[in-house]
């Protein structure tokens, strides 16, 4: 059997090798803001995945995720404007925010992060863009879909 090579078969294998090349850069771009300032250095570890985890039934469910971002944004809000400005977001509270660990907080107060969370570049983080950026954090770790996040999907492996 023979096969003839058309120029239909040809533009369709080009234009799926270009669609695939452009797919790759914008996965790379999720996973670049994802680890943005050591975030996710100081996100995926064990001790977070249990601060985050209040029933402590070893998941770390959608409700469990946004309650912890809502205190997180209440604990940096130290004016209580409603909004995050560059200098509280960089600034470590003075008590800590004791519900997390010095590499989470350390990798999210970064200048690099309020730029990544400031969606509309006003120079502040408001309540929705910031619970907004978290909610795309629990999507990449929710590979299942399933809205619940163990230990195989959150801790970081390796370096």
């Amino acid at each position: 059997m023979t096969r003839t090579i058309t120029a239909t078969s040809l533009t369709t294998a080009a234009a799926v090798i270009a669609a695939l090349l452009f797919i790759s850069p914008a996965m790379a771009e999720d996973m670049a803001s994802f680890a943005t300032g050591g975030y996710a250095k100081g996100l995926q570890t064990m001790a977070m995945m249990h601060m985050i985890d209040t029933n402590k039934d070893g998941m770390v469910s959608a409700d469990e995720w946004t309650a912890f971002q809502e205190r997180s944004f209440a604990a940096l809000d130290k004016d209580h404007s409603g909004f995050l400005e560059h200098s509280e977001f960089t600034s470590a509270p003075k008590d800590g925010l004791a519900f997390a660990t010095a590499a989470y907080v350390h990798g999210l107060m970064s200048d690099a992060m309020f730029k990544k969370i400031d969606t509309d570049g006003d120079g502040k983080i408001s309540k929705e863009e910031f619970l907004s950026y978290q909610h795309r954090i629990f999507e990449m770790l929710d590979k299942s879909g399933k809205g619940m996040v163990g230990a195989t999907d959150f801790i970081r492996r390796g370096g």
